[in-house]
């Protein structure tokens, strides 16, 4: 699923100049092609929530964020848990091919 490209970041939103400010290269990127696919990430308030447009659907998509495993180079990979509007909890992650493949049942 696309979309939660649009999520699994740590990207902050310069709402002034209308760009993203990334860590890396890579997690633009990718925040870059979910936004080009037709999930754009609009900004995260003050309490975590994050909204991103779905523009296929013209909807606004909000997801609480609740906790972040930053991506380093033992883990090769980072991990996000939100809660999403329907209270459900959901953990995405993204990474190398080799680490993500290996955890898949």
């Amino acid at each position: 699923m696309i979309f939660f490209l649009s999520f699994c970041h740590t990207i902050i939103l310069d709402e002034k100049k209308g760009l993203y400010n990334a860590s890396s290269p890579d997690e633009l990127a990718l925040v870059n092609a979910a936004k080009q696919f037709g999930f754009e990430f609009k900004g995260k308030d003050a309490d975590d929530n994050y909204s991103v447009l779905d523009k296929i659907n013209g909807k606004f998509l909000n997801y609480k964020l609740l906790h972040v495993c930053e991506f380093n180079s033992t883990r090769k990979r980072m991990s996000v848990i939100f809660r999403d509007p329907l209270g459900k909890i959901i953990l995405m992650c993204k990474g190398a091919d080799s680490t993500i493949l290996e955890r898949l049942s």
